[in-house]
Protein backbone atom coordinates (compact mmCIF):
# COMPACT_ATOMS: atom_id res chain seq x y z
CA UNK A 1 0.00 0.00 0.00
CA UNK A 2 2.54 2.51 0.72
CA UNK A 3 4.58 1.31 -2.24
CA UNK A 4 1.33 2.13 -4.68
CA UNK A 5 1.20 5.42 -2.72
CA UNK A 6 4.57 6.45 -2.80
CA UNK A 7 4.32 5.84 -6.80
CA UNK A 8 0.63 8.00 -7.22
CA UNK A 9 2.63 10.83 -5.40
CA UNK A 10 5.83 10.50 -7.47
CA UNK A 11 3.67 10.68 -10.88
CA UNK A 12 1.22 13.57 -9.27
CA UNK A 13 1.72 17.06 -10.89
CA UNK A 14 1.40 19.82 -8.89
CA UNK A 15 -1.43 21.97 -10.63
CA UNK A 16 -0.76 26.06 -11.07
CA UNK A 17 -4.09 27.85 -12.96
CA UNK A 18 -3.40 30.85 -14.61
CA UNK A 19 -4.24 34.27 -13.44
CA UNK A 20 -3.66 35.60 -16.51
CA UNK A 21 -3.36 35.47 -20.19
CA UNK A 22 -1.71 36.77 -23.42
CA UNK A 23 -3.11 40.10 -23.19
CA UNK A 24 -1.18 40.63 -20.48
CA UNK A 25 1.79 40.71 -23.57
CA UNK A 26 -0.24 42.72 -26.01
CA UNK A 27 -0.94 39.41 -28.04
CA UNK A 28 -4.40 38.54 -29.72
CA UNK A 29 -5.48 35.45 -29.25
CA UNK A 30 -8.83 33.22 -28.64
CA UNK A 31 -9.58 30.91 -25.83
CA UNK A 32 -10.01 27.31 -27.38
CA UNK A 33 -11.28 23.61 -26.81
CA UNK A 34 -8.70 21.19 -28.10
CA UNK A 35 -10.19 17.30 -27.88
CA UNK A 36 -7.84 14.97 -26.84
CA UNK A 37 -8.52 11.00 -25.77
CA UNK A 38 -10.61 9.82 -23.52
CA UNK A 39 -13.09 12.30 -24.45
CA UNK A 40 -11.36 14.92 -22.39
CA UNK A 41 -11.32 18.69 -23.69
CA UNK A 42 -7.72 20.65 -22.74
CA UNK A 43 -7.41 24.36 -22.24
CA UNK A 44 -5.93 26.74 -25.15
CA UNK A 45 -4.79 29.89 -26.52
CA UNK A 46 -4.58 29.94 -30.05
CA UNK A 47 -2.27 33.60 -30.05
CA UNK A 48 -2.96 34.65 -33.63
CA UNK A 49 0.31 37.03 -34.88
CA UNK A 50 -1.69 37.04 -38.52
CA UNK A 51 -5.01 37.18 -39.86
CA UNK A 52 -3.72 34.16 -42.44
CA UNK A 53 -4.47 30.81 -41.06
CA UNK A 54 -2.23 28.93 -43.32
CA UNK A 55 0.56 31.10 -41.80
CA UNK A 56 3.36 28.83 -40.12
CA UNK A 57 1.74 28.67 -36.07
CA UNK A 58 4.34 27.17 -33.39
CA UNK A 59 3.27 24.78 -30.68
CA UNK A 60 4.22 25.33 -26.89
CA UNK A 61 4.04 22.64 -24.71
CA UNK A 62 4.62 23.44 -21.28
CA UNK A 63 6.46 21.25 -18.44
CA UNK A 64 5.89 19.49 -15.37
CA UNK A 65 3.76 21.35 -12.87
CA UNK A 66 3.29 24.32 -15.59
CA UNK A 67 0.89 25.56 -17.61
CA UNK A 68 0.45 27.87 -20.58
CA UNK A 69 0.81 31.42 -18.94
CA UNK A 70 4.25 30.51 -17.91
CA UNK A 71 5.16 29.53 -21.55
CA UNK A 72 4.07 33.10 -22.18
CA UNK A 73 7.10 34.81 -22.52
CA UNK A 74 8.93 32.70 -24.33
CA UNK A 75 5.94 33.24 -27.36
CA UNK A 76 6.16 36.82 -27.21
CA UNK A 77 9.16 36.38 -29.31
CA UNK A 78 7.59 34.37 -32.12
CA UNK A 79 4.22 36.88 -31.88
CA UNK A 80 6.23 39.67 -33.10
CA UNK A 81 7.89 37.51 -35.78
CA UNK A 82 4.03 36.65 -37.29
CA UNK A 83 4.25 32.87 -36.13
CA UNK A 84 0.87 31.81 -35.05
CA UNK A 85 1.44 30.26 -31.29
CA UNK A 86 -1.35 27.68 -29.93
CA UNK A 87 -0.43 27.10 -26.34
CA UNK A 88 -2.17 24.16 -24.82
CA UNK A 89 -2.59 22.83 -20.91
CA UNK A 90 -1.53 19.30 -20.53
CA UNK A 91 -4.20 17.24 -18.51
CA UNK A 92 -3.37 17.65 -15.12
CA UNK A 93 -1.88 21.06 -15.54
CA UNK A 94 -3.40 24.25 -15.59
CA UNK A 95 -7.19 24.83 -16.60
CA UNK A 96 -7.36 20.86 -18.04
CA UNK A 97 -9.32 18.08 -17.23
CA UNK A 98 -7.70 15.55 -14.57
CA UNK A 99 -6.94 12.07 -15.56
CA UNK A 100 -5.08 9.82 -13.16
CA UNK A 101 -1.19 10.38 -13.44
CA UNK A 102 0.74 12.74 -15.34
CA UNK A 103 3.70 10.82 -17.90
CA UNK A 104 5.87 11.45 -20.88
CA UNK A 105 3.17 9.52 -22.73
CA UNK A 106 0.41 11.28 -22.40
CA UNK A 107 1.97 14.53 -22.82
CA UNK A 108 3.00 13.82 -26.16
CA UNK A 109 -0.80 12.49 -26.97
CA UNK A 110 -1.83 15.92 -25.78
CA UNK A 111 0.71 17.64 -27.85
CA UNK A 112 -0.36 15.31 -30.99
CA UNK A 113 -4.08 15.99 -30.38
CA UNK A 114 -3.21 19.73 -30.41
CA UNK A 115 -1.44 19.24 -34.07
CA UNK A 116 -4.60 17.62 -35.12
CA UNK A 117 -6.57 20.14 -34.30
CA UNK A 118 -4.35 22.97 -35.68
CA UNK A 119 -4.66 21.07 -39.26
CA UNK A 120 -8.30 20.84 -39.22
CA UNK A 121 -8.56 24.83 -39.00
CA UNK A 122 -8.10 24.94 -42.93
CA UNK A 123 -9.77 23.34 -44.98
CA UNK A 124 -6.48 21.56 -46.41
CA UNK A 125 -4.33 21.04 -43.56
CA UNK A 126 -2.09 23.94 -44.63
CA UNK A 127 0.44 25.85 -43.07
CA UNK A 128 3.91 25.00 -41.48
CA UNK A 129 4.14 23.27 -37.45
CA UNK A 130 6.81 23.59 -35.38
CA UNK A 131 7.08 22.55 -31.78
CA UNK A 132 8.74 24.07 -28.76
CA UNK A 133 8.67 22.26 -25.19
CA UNK A 134 10.23 22.62 -22.16
CA UNK A 135 11.20 19.76 -19.60
CA UNK A 136 8.63 16.81 -19.96
CA UNK A 137 7.57 19.00 -22.50
CA UNK A 138 10.58 18.82 -24.84
CA UNK A 139 10.67 15.04 -24.39
CA UNK A 140 6.93 15.67 -25.67
CA UNK A 141 7.93 17.60 -28.32
CA UNK A 142 10.83 15.07 -29.79
CA UNK A 143 8.46 12.06 -29.36
CA UNK A 144 5.57 13.40 -30.80
CA UNK A 145 7.64 14.67 -33.66
CA UNK A 146 9.39 11.29 -34.13
CA UNK A 147 5.77 9.68 -35.41
CA UNK A 148 4.65 11.97 -37.39
CA UNK A 149 5.86 13.47 -41.04
CA UNK A 150 3.81 16.71 -40.82
CA UNK A 151 6.23 18.78 -38.12
CA UNK A 152 8.56 21.18 -39.78
CA UNK A 153 10.37 22.06 -36.69
CA UNK A 154 11.48 21.09 -33.01
CA UNK A 155 12.57 23.24 -30.67
CA UNK A 156 13.43 21.02 -26.99
CA UNK A 157 14.15 23.24 -23.82
CA UNK A 158 15.70 21.49 -21.20
CA UNK A 159 14.83 17.74 -22.20
CA UNK A 160 16.16 14.95 -20.24
CA UNK A 161 17.53 12.00 -21.85
CA UNK A 162 15.94 8.91 -20.78
CA UNK A 163 13.32 8.36 -18.61
CA UNK A 164 15.55 5.55 -16.31
CA UNK A 165 18.07 8.27 -15.63
CA UNK A 166 15.27 10.75 -15.00
CA UNK A 167 14.06 8.10 -12.62
CA UNK A 168 17.43 6.93 -11.06
CA UNK A 169 17.88 10.60 -10.27
CA UNK A 170 15.26 10.97 -8.68
CA UNK A 171 15.49 8.25 -6.41
CA UNK A 172 18.84 9.10 -4.97
CA UNK A 173 17.19 12.59 -3.90
CA UNK A 174 17.37 12.63 0.21
CA UNK A 175 13.95 12.68 0.64
CA UNK A 176 12.71 9.74 3.67
CA UNK A 177 9.94 9.10 1.36
CA UNK A 178 11.60 8.40 -1.10
CA UNK A 179 13.88 5.27 1.00
CA UNK A 180 11.57 2.39 0.68
CA UNK A 181 11.60 3.49 -3.90
CA UNK A 182 15.32 3.14 -3.17
CA UNK A 183 15.34 -0.08 -1.51
CA UNK A 184 13.26 -1.75 -4.52
CA UNK A 185 14.65 0.25 -7.67
CA UNK A 186 14.13 -2.48 -10.20
CA UNK A 187 10.80 -3.43 -8.91
CA UNK A 188 10.31 0.70 -9.05
CA UNK A 189 11.45 0.88 -13.03
CA UNK A 190 9.16 -2.39 -13.75
CA UNK A 191 6.44 -1.07 -11.91
CA UNK A 192 6.63 2.75 -13.51
CA UNK A 193 6.66 0.81 -17.14
CA UNK A 194 4.16 -0.93 -16.65
CA UNK A 195 1.96 1.72 -15.37
CA UNK A 196 2.64 3.99 -18.20
CA UNK A 197 2.13 1.72 -20.57
CA UNK A 198 5.77 1.80 -22.56
CA UNK A 199 9.26 0.62 -21.74
CA UNK A 200 11.37 3.11 -21.42
CA UNK A 201 13.68 2.79 -24.37
CA UNK A 202 10.37 3.28 -26.60
CA UNK A 203 9.73 7.18 -25.32
CA UNK A 204 13.23 8.40 -24.28
CA UNK A 205 13.81 11.15 -25.86
CA UNK A 206 17.59 10.42 -27.00
CA UNK A 207 16.09 7.78 -29.00
CA UNK A 208 13.24 9.68 -30.56
CA UNK A 209 15.41 11.97 -31.98
CA UNK A 210 17.04 9.08 -34.36
CA UNK A 211 13.37 8.96 -35.89
CA UNK A 212 12.73 12.48 -36.18
CA UNK A 213 13.32 13.92 -40.27
CA UNK A 214 13.05 17.48 -39.58
CA UNK A 215 15.59 20.19 -37.76
CA UNK A 216 15.77 19.65 -34.41
CA UNK A 217 17.33 22.50 -32.02
CA UNK A 218 18.29 21.57 -28.46
CA UNK A 219 18.26 24.18 -25.69
CA UNK A 220 20.12 23.55 -22.54
CA UNK A 221 21.41 25.55 -19.68
CA UNK A 222 24.55 25.38 -17.90
CA UNK A 223 23.80 25.62 -15.18
CA UNK A 224 20.34 23.35 -15.05
CA UNK A 225 20.74 20.92 -11.56
CA UNK A 226 17.14 19.34 -12.42
CA UNK A 227 18.14 18.15 -16.03
CA UNK A 228 21.80 18.47 -15.85
CA UNK A 229 23.98 18.98 -19.15
CA UNK A 230 25.03 15.78 -19.55
CA UNK A 231 21.31 14.92 -20.75
CA UNK A 232 21.76 17.10 -23.77
CA UNK A 233 24.92 15.57 -24.40
CA UNK A 234 23.32 12.16 -24.17
CA UNK A 235 20.47 13.21 -26.66
CA UNK A 236 22.54 14.99 -29.17
CA UNK A 237 25.40 12.42 -29.60
CA UNK A 238 23.15 9.52 -29.60
CA UNK A 239 21.81 9.53 -33.26
CA UNK A 240 24.83 9.30 -35.80
CA UNK A 241 22.17 10.20 -38.33
CA UNK A 242 20.70 13.10 -36.85
CA UNK A 243 22.86 16.02 -35.59
CA UNK A 244 20.42 18.34 -33.80
CA UNK A 245 21.61 22.34 -33.51
CA UNK A 246 22.40 22.82 -30.18
CA UNK A 247 22.02 26.12 -27.62
CA UNK A 248 23.42 26.26 -24.65
CA UNK A 249 22.16 29.36 -21.93
CA UNK A 250 24.71 30.48 -20.14
CA UNK A 251 24.24 30.38 -16.34
CA UNK A 252 20.36 29.31 -16.84
CA UNK A 253 18.93 26.64 -14.40
CA UNK A 254 16.08 24.55 -15.58
CA UNK A 255 13.42 26.96 -15.04
CA UNK A 256 15.71 30.33 -15.70
CA UNK A 257 12.94 31.91 -18.52
CA UNK A 258 14.36 34.94 -18.33
CA UNK A 259 17.79 33.55 -19.59
CA UNK A 260 16.24 32.11 -21.93
CA UNK A 261 14.19 34.93 -23.05
CA UNK A 262 17.26 36.91 -23.53
CA UNK A 263 18.24 34.71 -26.61
CA UNK A 264 14.85 34.60 -27.72
CA UNK A 265 16.19 35.47 -31.52
CA UNK A 266 18.23 32.78 -31.71
CA UNK A 267 14.92 30.67 -31.07
CA UNK A 268 13.07 33.03 -33.67
CA UNK A 269 16.19 32.91 -36.07
CA UNK A 270 16.14 29.06 -35.99
CA UNK A 271 12.35 28.78 -37.28
CA UNK A 272 13.36 31.48 -39.95
CA UNK A 273 16.20 28.93 -41.27
CA UNK A 274 13.46 26.39 -41.07
CA UNK A 275 10.95 28.13 -43.63
CA UNK A 276 8.86 29.99 -40.89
Amino acid sequence: MAFAASMYMGFKAPRNRQDGDPSDFDMAFEQVEIPTDHGFKLFGWHVLASSDPLNATLLIVHGWGANTQMMLPLAEPFYHAGINILLVDARNHGSSPDDGISSLPKFTVDAESSIDWLKKQTRDGGGRIALLGHSVGAGAALLAASRRDDIDAVISISSFAHPLLLMQRHLQRPYKSLIILRMMAPIVMAYTQWLIGYKFDEIAPMNALCKISCPVLLVHGTKDEVIPLSDLRGIETNCPDKVPEVLLIEGAGHESINKIKQHDQDLVDFLHRCGF
